[in-house]
């Protein structure tokens, strides 16, 4: 059976390292990881995987790397992220993840890649029109992170009609969790997420947590969010690429689990997933968050095929612990 060449560009990244686990797993792939090591950890790459240290702004770098190892499928994991640090440093995010993505996709016309899979986000919706979020509903990002994604979204479109590059944009809501080996997680020098923010808690890294307010339009005042298990979003990526080769059709597709979940309720689960009080202090709202923000998945679950394996926040949670109860300096801890 032949195996199919395949970069993931920031597969030693968080997400980008639980994409290369699961392709690995099928045995269907031969992967090259480019990553630049920035936020990345060349740890995280296993046996038996290409890795090549570079960035995908450096198109002599990428020319070389397309050359010598001819994929026939890209995947795109390497972005920095963040809603507040978009908002101060706009021009760090437009060089990073939209030129970053035009060489990227320069290299993919130069050496006949066809088929790219990109890592979008829920943020191009803004504030959503629809309790469940459609990949029909309006786009409007509020800050320059959505943004970004959605320019590189829109020209994506032009790029196919220009050169026959066929793509798939997965929008992720909220990753989290772990692998189930409990090998790979996260590790962020600085963390923004909410599930690892609380475990520091009872890893005795902080003392509380806080709650940026609790008057918002949900059941108990605090923010709801979408979560999604990292390994649920990473087989999403096989789905996807498996979609482009079938059939040859462009599309989007929202990865979310059609259930939110609350601020308090995430801290609850975290509660009885490690058996520690969790102090929690309410501070005020930040600027930009919406009340909620859940997605429909139907269209990921019909067209793709996709199905999630971690169904219940506490599963999710309970990954995540595991992760960090035996890394707690992150890669950095000792073996």
């Amino acid at each position: 059976m032949s195996r199919t060449k395949v970069v993931v560009a920031g597969g030693a990244g968080y997400i980008g390292s639980h994409v290369v686990r699961q392709l690995q797993r099928t045995g269907r792939y031969d992967i090259v990881v480019l990553d630049n090591l920035s936020t990345g950890h060349k740890e995280s790459i296993p046996a038996g995987v290409a890795f090549e240290k570079g960035d995908i702004r450096d198109a002599a770098f990428l020319d070389a790397t397309f050359a010598k190892y001819k994929p026939e499928a890209v995947f795109v994991e390497l972005f920095i992220f963040g809603v507040g640090d978009s908002v101060k440093d706009p021009l760090s995010y437009y060089e990073n993840n939209v030129s970053g993505t035009i060489t990227l996709l320069q290299a993919l016309v130069k050496h006949d890649v066809k088929y790219f899979v990109f890592s979008s986000t829920a943020a191009v919706f803004g504030y959503p029109e629809n309790d469940l979020v459609r990949e029909t509903d309006a786009k409007d990002p509020i800050n320059p992170y959505g943004d970004t994604k959605l320019v590189v979204e829109v020209l994506l479109k032009w790029v196919e009609q220009a050169h026959k590059i066929k793509y798939v944009c997965l929008r992720y809501f909220n990753a989290c969790g772990a692998d189930e080996s409990g090998e790979i997680g996260e590790d962020l020098m600085d963390e923004t997420h909410l599930i690892p923010l609380i475990l520091q808690v009872p890893l005795g890294k902080r003392e509380h947590i806080y709650i940026f307010g609790d008057d918002y339009k949900t059941h108990d005042g605090t923010c709801i969010r979408d979560y999604v298990h990292v390994s649920d979003i990473a087989d999403a990526h096989i789905y996807a690429v498996e979609h482009l080769t079938k059939t040859g059709k462009s599309d989007n597709f929202n990865l979310g689990s059609g259930k939110g979940y609350s601020v308090k309720e995430i801290v609850e689960a975290a509660r009885a997933v490690t058996g520690h009080a969790i102090p929690a202090q309410v501070k005020d709202r930040r600027g930009g968050d919406p009340d909620s923000l859940v997605a429909s998945s139907e269209k990921a679950e019909t067209v793709l095929g996709w199905k999630r394996k971690y169904a219940t926040i506490n599963d999710i949670v309970a990954s995540a612990w595991k992760w960090h109860t035996t890394h707690p300096q992150g890669y950095r801890t000792p073996k």
